[in-house]
């Protein structure tokens, strides 16, 4: 269902939000691009914006500061993965060889998190929701379609997500050497070899994916606003898509999906 109205079962794919150093103009790139409305948020919340699609939050922008004697985080999109309990996930996190980067916090009444990485050094979130449950609607173009994992150590992956998050990691028909990351049977991203073509020196990371009606229109779109496009337009087994980088450099993915995917 696009539409989400209660919690994310834990493990599943639940926000996403990006640090850019110009928050504004990253709000009004998106807004042109997928339809998003937003605006820098309170100073109690540090100004973080929270980005709506038909009313309904989509993603987070937020300034790429330092923070609490830390360097300004860098420039990307960082996926959420819900939680029950925060503070037991984190646990769970350091046991199966992953590292807690910022400790689990309060969000105001609006949940917990804290952020990670994993074995391979692929940065995620964790939120467990209280008074919001992440994303309010999905898999609907101008909404995030797909969280996936490139990473460099496939093999340690597969059992950290799933020792810390009771994430399966399966092969997924029809595609060499991808794998579906699945949460109660139902698959909820994706995982990979780091692909081919990309620049040596690229660390693990989640990619996030947006659904959009036309892929090669979106991409010139991005291209025209400053962005660049790290692997252009092409077809494969979901649909057509392309990997971006926004005018500040952060990288994500666009895709339109072939219909029995959509939904």
């Amino acid at each position: 269902m696009p539409e989400v109205t209660a919690p994310y079962a834990p493990g599943t794919p639940c926000w996403v939000d990006l640090a850019a150093p110009d928050q504004q103009a990253a709000i009004d790139f998106y807004s042109g691009l997928l339809g998003w409305t937003g605006q820098i948020g309170p100073p109690e919340t540090g100004g973080y914006a929270v980005c709506e699609l038909d009313g309904k939050p989509v993603a987070g922008i937020m300034a790429a500061v330092p923070m609490g004697g830390q360097p300004a985080p860098p420039t990307v999109w960082t996926t959420y993965l819900a939680a029950s309990d925060a503070d037991a996930t984190a646990q769970a996190i350091g046991s199966a060889g992953g590292t807690v980067l910022m400790p689990v916090m309060d969000v105001m009444t609006l949940g917990r998190m804290c952020i990670a990485a994993d074995p391979a050094g692929a940065v995620f979130g964790i939120w467990q929701a209280v008074d919001f449950p992440g994303a309010g609607i999905v898999n609907e173009n101008g909404a995030v379609i797909w969280n996936e994992l490139n990473t460099t150590g496939r093999e340690a992956a597969a059992p950290f997500y799933q020792q810390a998050l009771g994430i399966q990691a399966e092969p997924m028909e029809g595609a060499e050497g991808y794998f579906a990351l699945s949460v109660q049977g139902r698959p909820v991203g994706g995982m990979q070899a780091m692909p081919e073509g990309v620049p040596e020196d690229t660390p693990s990371h989640w990619l996030t994916y947006f659904s959009v009606a036309d892929t090669d229109e979106t991409v010139a779109k991005v291209q025209e606003a400053g962005g660049a496009a790290l692997k252009p337009p092409f077809d494969m087994v979901a649909g057509r898509m392309a990997v971006v980088t926004d005018p500040q450099g952060a990288p994500f993915a666009v895709i339109t999906p072939k219909p029995m995917n959509q939904g």
